[in-house]
């Protein structure tokens, strides 16, 4: 009995061993590398512009807006001032109304935050496209496995901690930015 114990303890040894040597092994030819894409985005030449025709599509957005809300305003101060001479069914036609503009004046508005949306994806999504290239280019010149990002779209943190020297040799935002010859 002790004698296969002993038997099965040191096949379970040599077990742990070589699965330990081959996780090393994988452990060994993984390279993982980091980059901050919204850090080389916003030193990129072309995101002036595109930062200033988005601020042009903003403003004539918000124009429009407060247009429609002036105009709603209007006819709700108009209905305000008539509330008291005119009939009961007259009110309540008129509240319909005015319930109907508010209603798409709010859809107005969703709508143009989303106009906002796609106009900042179809103006930022080619210089996007521009660094993940310049990432795949640099990641293959340094034969990295992955490559993760520093933060996510949000701006929260992923990478919590890296050493001075995990900085220096796997952070490769400044390659990427020469690869986009910035």
């Amino acid at each position: 009995m002790l004698k296969r114990l002993l038997s099965t303890s040191l096949l379970f040894l040599l077990f742990i061993g070589f699965a330990g040597t081959a996780s090393a092994q994988v452990q060994q030819d993984l390279k993982i590398g980091y980059v901050d894409p919204q850090a080389i985005l916003s030193k990129m030449p072309e995101m002036k512009a595109v930062q200033q025709r988005l601020q042009n599509f903003m403003e004539k957005k918000q124009q429009e807006l407060a247009t429609k809300r002036e105009d709603y305003q209007t006819q709700v101060t108009e209905y305000q001032q008539k509330e008291s001479v005119i009939s009961e069914s007259a009110k309540q036609k008129e509240e319909e109304r005015l319930g109907q503009l508010g209603s798409e004046l709010q859809q107005f508005q969703a709508q143009l935050q989303q106009e906002v949306q796609q106009k900042q994806q179809e103006l930022v999504g080619p210089l996007l496209d521009q660094i993940n290239t310049a990432i795949s280019t640099v990641a293959d010149n340094m034969d990295l496995t992955y490559v993760l990002n520093t933060t996510t779209s949000q701006g929260d943190v992923i990478i919590l901690y890296a050493s001075d020297e995990a900085q220096q040799k796997y952070d490769i935002t400044d390659q990427v930015m020469t690869e986009l010859d910035m």
